[in-house]
């Protein structure tokens, strides 16, 4: 069984369009397609469905898909045993990456990366839209949100704490809260549907429903806002750490975290067979960030 074409058809089951996985591995789609159509001859079922739009495994290229990883998977660590295979990753690296925190961290430090690894190039999709990294081809994506597929592996990159922020001037106008219950008479800044605060008190979690003149759609536009003093606002310390360190941002109710887990990942589709280029860009970032990240290094 010929190992490039269980690794074309791998990348198919990810990408599930013969072209883009034909040219991540250097193949024309006339030549891709020729070695799929061997496969399934060699196996003597069919593997995949064809339309004109994409490409779909069937109910035996589903049943195969493990096996396929598994062969590759050793014929991977066999050739790492005896110091084989490429020193460097190389291909295309498809990646999505939420806008905000994107621009602001994953950007900077791309310079670093490349050098790092210079036969890779690098696709980059900024949105805060939820893509479906199956449907979209991409190898890998940074998200801040619960992982609700079951079918993608996650990887925390760093911890993502969140705190309520005002500005000085608003707190010198309006007061400081003390409790959550004294939100009732503040404005408070919103994204849009997100009103509820949860915070951790001595006696459990306590739920407080927020109101302000001003909703936005956009965690950027809600820090910017609160550094206007147009109200109190939750915040990523990885989005308004430079604001509270200038002292435009200050943290209130420290007294009473707010009730999240969340977190930076890197989502992939498979962890049985994790290319190399995918590999390399995760273990680049989580060093990156570290077990303490940058951003929280400072007295909020």
């Amino acid at each position: 069984m010929n190992l490039e074409h269980l690794k074309l058809f791998v990348r198919l089951a990810v990408t599930q369009n013969i072209s883009q996985a034909g040219q991540e591995l250097g193949l024309s789609p006339a030549v891709a397609s020729a070695h799929l159509a061997k496969l399934e001859d060699s196996l003597g079922v069919r593997l995949l469905h064809r339309t004109t739009r994409k490409v779909s495994l069937t109910e035996e290229g589903q049943a195969f898909l493990p096996h396929a990883e598994d062969v590759l998977a050793s014929a991977e660590q066999a050739r790492a045993a005896v110091g084989a295979g490429e020193s460097s990753p190389r291909g295309v690296l498809r990646v999505t990456a939420p806008g905000s925190f994107g621009r602001q961290h994953v950007l900077p430090a791309l310079a670093g990366f490349l050098a790092t690894f210079p036969h890779l190039q690098l696709d980059l999709r900024l949105s805060d839209t939820m893509v479906d990294l199956v449907e979209g081809g991409f190898d890998v994506a940074i998200r801040n949100a619960a992982l609700k597929d079951s079918s993608l592996i996650a990887r925390k990159l760093a911890a993502d704490r969140r705190i309520v922020c005002a500005a000085p001037a608003y707190l010198a106008a309006h007061g400081t809260p003390q409790t959550p219950a004294d939100l009732s008479a503040h404005q408070c800044i919103n994204l849009l549907g997100l009103d509820h605060w949860s915070f951790t008190g001595p006696s459990g979690v306590i739920s407080v429903k927020t109101q302000g003149r001003l909703r936005v759609d956009d965690g950027t536009a809600m820090r910017d806002a609160c550094v206007a003093g147009l109200g109190l606002s939750i915040n990523s310390t990885w989005s308004a750490y430079q604001q509270l360190a200038r002292g435009e941002l200050v943290q209130v109710l420290a007294d009473y975290p707010l009730a999240s887990d969340t977190a930076l990942w890197a989502v992939y589709p498979s962890a049985r067979l994790l290319a190399p280029k995918v590999r390399a860009f995760i273990d680049f970032f989580a060093n990156h960030f570290g077990p303490e990240p940058y951003w929280d290094r400072h007295k909020t």
